[in-house]
């Protein structure tokens, strides 16, 4: 029975101690943040070339693939658009 207590108040112990850490650990990376001055350029472009480097670009089939849809989207709508201003000038016409 005293060592199922035990154990129970292990337990109870390790959250509030891991909490404890955590929240130390928090404060010292918010310290480090503070001190930290400013904008430092070299870590921007190495941070870009690294971000760079996990892009997925597309081949040249689906990017020409993919330009084309677009392109002929956009020429639909357009073309939609226009065609419905015109319906609607036409009936503005008609009505007054």
């Amino acid at each position: 029975m005293a060592k199922k207590n035990e154990a129970e108040a292990k337990e109870q112990q390790e959250p509030k101690d891991s909490k404890e850490k955590d929240t130390k650990e928090s404060k010292e990376l918010k310290k480090g943040e503070e001190t930290s001055s400013g904008f430092n350029i070299s870590d921007f472009f190495q941070g870009t070339r690294e971000e760079l480097a996990k892009v997925v670009w597309p081949s040249r089939q689906q990017l020409i693939s993919e330009s084309v849809a677009v392109i002929l989207m956009v020429t639909l709508s357009a073309m939609l658009i226009y065609l419905i201003d015109n319906l609607f000038r036409w009936a503005a016409q008609q009505v007054f």
